[in-house]
């Protein structure tokens, strides 16, 4: 796993990919922290953490559109798959690599709170529980983004695919408000990432929330393990 984790973060620094999501997420935040917190006159970062859910939305299928279409295309998935490597280790290698990038890009929060604590006090406790929500939200929505990547050849429809993915995901609680049935609205609601991001923006520690992200990340893993078993067998 040790040497896939390298050769996939690697791979992102020799190519553009990790340039321009890391570039794009430092403009984008970098533009709300000063809008929406220093343009306020405000310490509080809430509005600016819950504005990059969206911006994550977007990105994220960026890091993820290669993961495995890219092998598929070079036809270098079969290396893969016949190396003395479980087919855990070829995608938690992979997963892990991206989940690094991540965290490279959102880590700049920091930055900004400290910029911060020159003007005001910084409630870090609050900085800490949203840096905590992006990166589980980020981590359950990157094992989707593999999954996904791992069903084409194509980056392109791998990154759009993941695109509508995410953002259905990102909208659950909007469609639910447009659910007539009530018992299905509930449904929705419940499992709204929105709804449970939006917890911790407000302070909220919720062990249920942060099981939910962790689940989906490893149910998504699974179903991309359980992907290439039946194509080594296939």
């Amino acid at each position: 796993m040790g040497a896939i984790f390298r050769r996939e973060l690697g791979s992102f620094f020799s190519s553009s990919i990790a340039y321009v999501f890391l570039a794009s997420f430092y403009l984008v935040s970098g533009y709300f922290f000063c809008n929406l917190t220093l343009g306020n006159a405000s310490s509080d970062m809430s509005g600016m953490f819950s504005s990059l859910l969206l911006i994550i939305v977007v990105l994220i299928p960026i890091l993820t559109m290669k993961s495995f279409s890219e092998e598929k295309r070079q036809k270098t998935d079969q290396g893969l798959l016949t190396a003395p490597v479980s087919l855990g280790g070829i995608v938690l290698g992979k997963y892990f690599a991206v989940v690094v990038m991540y965290i490279m890009g959102i880590s700049i929060v920091f930055l900004y709170a400290l910029v911060l604590s020159y003007f005001g006090d910084v409630a870090w406790n609050m900085v800490v529980a949203n840096y905590f929500a992006l990166l589980l939200l980020g981590c359950a929505f990157i094992s989707v983004g593999m999954m996904i990547s791992s069903l084409t050849e194509n980056q392109i429809v791998a990154a759009v695919v993941s695109f509508f993915a995410l953002l259905f995901m990102y909208l659950l609680d909007v469609i639910a408000s447009y659910v007539k049935f009530e018992f299905l609205a509930d449904v929705l609601n419940s499992l709204s990432y929105f709804n449970k991001f939006y917890e911790f923006t407000c302070g909220l520690f919720n062990l249920t929330s942060v099981l939910y992200y962790i689940s989906t990340a490893v149910i998504f893993n699974f179903l991309t393990i359980r992907i290439f078993e039946r194509r080594r067998w296939s």
